[in-house]
């Protein structure tokens, strides 16, 4: 190209895992929705703060537990010690090589949009 032309451009990209026959494992959603669990031992308060369904919250958990074929998350019912949910070591060490994969992700991307459009830049 002669002439140099200026964009506004910026690049912006999402990552998500799939299980390989279909079907989400983990996005944004999913992420926050176990992290949240995570850091408040509850599904309830969980739903509570993403202003989500108790039944909502609850059902994409276990659709990503069936697809997986194993749990991500323990719960035990309340009474008077009261209940309470946490992730499994699988989820966490899950979640943690998730965080990663999107770091990784946003940075090579922006290295690629700077060598593919550095001429609009």
């Amino acid at each position: 190209m002669k002439e140099k032309i200026k964009l506004p451009l910026r690049v912006k990209s999402k990552v998500w895992v799939e299980h390989k026959d279909g079907g989400l494992i983990f996005g944004e959603g999913r992420l926050e929705i176990l992290e949240i669990v995570d850091r408040l031992g509850s599904l309830l308060k969980a739903a509570k703060e993403l202003k989500m369904s108790y039944r909502a919250v609850w059902g994409k958990i276990k659709a990503t537990e069936e697809r997986l074929g194993m749990k991500l998350v323990e719960s035990r019912a309340g009474g008077t010690k009261g209940g309470g949910s946490k992730l499994t070591p699988v989820a966490r060490e899950l979640l943690k090589r998730y965080r990663e994969l999107e770091k990784r992700q946003v940075k090579e991307i922006d290295n690629l949009f700077e060598e593919v459009f550095k001429d609009f830049l």
